[in-house]
């Protein structure tokens, strides 16, 4: 049994680049609260947070970025290629880590959780598991991710993936093993088949069809609902058209996307009205997808999408929002004004986490909109 009375813990675990956050975002899909221990890792040691001073202490002040900032590059060459030194960074790291988990958990309200972590099963956090899911890929496949999500050369990429252990180890030691070379459908069949396992439904679903049960609201005849993988081709077929046939989108770039993140959609008797993509990692839900249709006022449609995606994504324990939107959509700021957003630009946010967040998701063409979701934040100086 898990450390947390009432919570099923999930320990998922791989190595890098096998697709350990498909699989945990998969699991968030059909109803798991998510931790990304490694993200947390990053948190612990950004200015204001609790393993900052201790990090700078032990590397020197040669790893800090003009800004104060710690800069990771830096501080991974030295790591990834001592492990005295690997091991002292995480001493610093792990035990905020620990203390931050243990918190969201806590305060999660749903009963399965699943904590994914590149040194799972290495740490303490192992014996507060239940189970234990390893990912699995092809070493070219990890290669190639390396290089192509992180800009990694191949030495480079070829050292990370050699300081860690063998992925056979992993497996040994492994309750599920969701082997992530093929494509989003292959991985989503394996986590479907695996959920159904441990939590076995009498409808063969995998999630509900509206956002969670008692949450689902009316507005105007209509309701919103959380997009299944099944109905990829509705969502890109409803998008294309919005579009006016500009990029089309296909059924298997939305499938992809479910990998990455959710879709809420709202419709009435006569179908699908809008579409609202959004994902949640490092506690920043991020929305960079919102398709109205034209006949549709915005006051009308729009609050009704963004609360349900602010109650799910507090349920997540996010700290802000951010939505990226088209600049006519944006000028509309009586309305953003009134659901609580103000423009900002990402050097604008007071916090290390949410810049990273701001200018990692966006995107050319866009206005960044913010607001902030809860006062309290998870990595503060203990």
């Amino acid at each position: 049994m898990s450390k947390w009375p009432k919570k099923f813990v999930i320990g998922l675990t791989g190595n890098i680049a096998t697709g350990k956050s498909v699989v945990r975002r998969m699991l968030e899909h059909v109803g798991a609260f998510g931790i990304d221990a490694d993200s947390l890792g990053h948190r612990a040691i950004q200015p204001g947070a609790p393993g900052y001073q201790a990090a700078v202490n032990a590397f020197g002040r040669y790893i800090l970025k003009e800004d104060g900032q710690i800069d990771r590059g830096k501080l991974g060459q030295i790591v990834f290629s001592d492990l005295k030194a690997l091991r002292l960074l995480e001493s610093i790291v792990h035990p905020v880590v620990r203390e931050a988990i243990d918190h969201l958990v806590k305060r999660s309200k749903s009963r399965v959780i699943v904590i994914e972590a590149i040194k799972l099963l290495e740490s303490p956090l192992r014996e507060a598991c239940d189970v234990i899911w390893v990912t699995t890929a092809d070493m070219g496949l990890q290669l190639s991710r390396l290089k192509r999500q992180r800009g990694m050369d191949q030495a480079e990429a070829e050292r990370r993936i050699a300081a860690q252990s063998p992925q056979a180890e992993k497996v040994t030691q492994a309750d599920t093993v969701i082997e992530n070379s093929g494509t989003i459908e292959e991985t989503w069949d394996q986590v479907r088949v695996a959920w159904k396992h441990l939590f076995p439904q009498p409808n063969d679903d995998t999630a509900p069809i509206h956002v969670p049960e008692g949450k689902v609201r009316e507005y105007a005849g209509m309701q919103v609902s959380r997009a299944r993988p099944r109905e990829a081709g509705a969502i890109a077929v409803f998008i294309s058209g919005v579009k006016g046939g500009k990029s089309p989108v296909t059924r298997e770039q939305i499938m992809d996307s479910f990998g990455d993140k959710a879709y809420l959609l709202l419709h009435d008797k006569e179908g699908l009205k809008g579409v609202l993509g959004w994902k949640v990692e490092n506690l920043v839900a991020r929305v960079d997808d919102l398709y109205l249709l034209p006949s549709l006022t915005l006051a009308e449609a729009l609050p009704f999408l963004i609360a349900e995606m602010e109650e799910a994504s507090g349920e997540l324990q996010c700290e802000i929002a951010l939505l990226f939107v088209e600049p006519q959509l944006a000028t509309e700021r009586a309305l953003w004004s009134l659901l609580g957003y103000e423009e900002r630009l990402p050097v604008e946010l007071t916090v290390g986490a949410w810049t990273e967040a701001a200018l990692e998701s966006a995107q050319r063409g866009t206005v960044m909109l913010f607001k902030q979701l809860r006062a309290d934040r998870v990595l503060r100086p203990i």
